[in-house]
């Protein structure tokens, strides 16, 4: 695993070290430098963050709640594997509410709201050239986070908020950047033109094309049937 600095918790409260582990081992799954199948051991952890173990065992049982991790036994505790389930229903949320967002989105975008999407898939394309997976990752899920907000319901971020993570390791496993990126392009043309149903068909596009090339890339098949 990459060594991080320690982060000097004699300084901080136990929450706050908890947070940082946690944000930190969530971010090492998400980029994948933790892999599926890979165990968590407190002890280890614990040095080489260079904390206690409890804040690290919080940590990890909050990584479960989230579904990034797993008990394999009592005393074994791995990262999790996406399996078609997950996938599939990860998309059916982000079919029913992340379209519903775009289409807000295209009738209250303000000029700043449209600046600052236009500025985010400039950053997309200068890390789509230099083929920065973490990068790129980082910024699309900050694309997809600001049309959200644009939505302006505050109840819609709030339902997207628990899954939030997933989705953004999900994301991750779409490797086909240059596609990803056009795809984001109309996306952001269709918010721009004000128009909601065209802006929906949009995000409906894409997510269904990300639900495509994610299942290719994990389970090599073009589609997961569902019920």
């Amino acid at each position: 695993m990459t060594k991080i600095e320690p982060l000097g918790a004699e300084r901080e409260p136990l929450g706050a070290v908890r947070e940082r582990v946690l944000a930190a081992l969530r971010q090492e799954i998400i980029a994948g430098r933790l892999r599926p199948g890979d165990r968590l051991v407190e002890r280890e952890l614990a040095e080489r963050f260079g904390v206690s173990r409890v804040p690290v065992r919080e940590a990890i049982r909050a990584l479960v709640a989230e579904g990034f991790v797993h008990f394999e036994t009592p005393r074994r505790t791995v990262v999790r594997r996406l399996t078609p389930t997950d996938v599939a229903e990860l998309f059916e949320l982000r079919e029913a509410l992340e379209v519903y967002a775009a289409g807000l989105a295209a009738a209250r975008a303000t000029p700043r709201d449209l600046a600052e999407l236009a500025d985010l898939l400039g950053r997309a394309a200068t890390a789509t050239r230099a083929d920065d997976a973490e990068a790129i990752t980082d910024i699309n899920t900050r694309f997809h986070d600001r049309i959200l907000a644009m939505a302006g319901n505050s109840l819609l971020i709030s339902v997207m908020e628990p899954v939030d993570g997933r989705l953004r390791w999900l994301t991750r496993q779409n490797e086909e950047w240059p596609q990803l990126l056009t795809e984001h392009h109309e996306l952001y043309e269709s918010i721009a033109s004000g128009d909601p149903e065209r802006a929906r068909a949009h995000a409906l596009a894409h997510v269904q094309a990300n639900y495509r090339s994610t299942v290719r890339h994990l389970f090599g098949a073009t589609e997961i049937p569902r019920a």
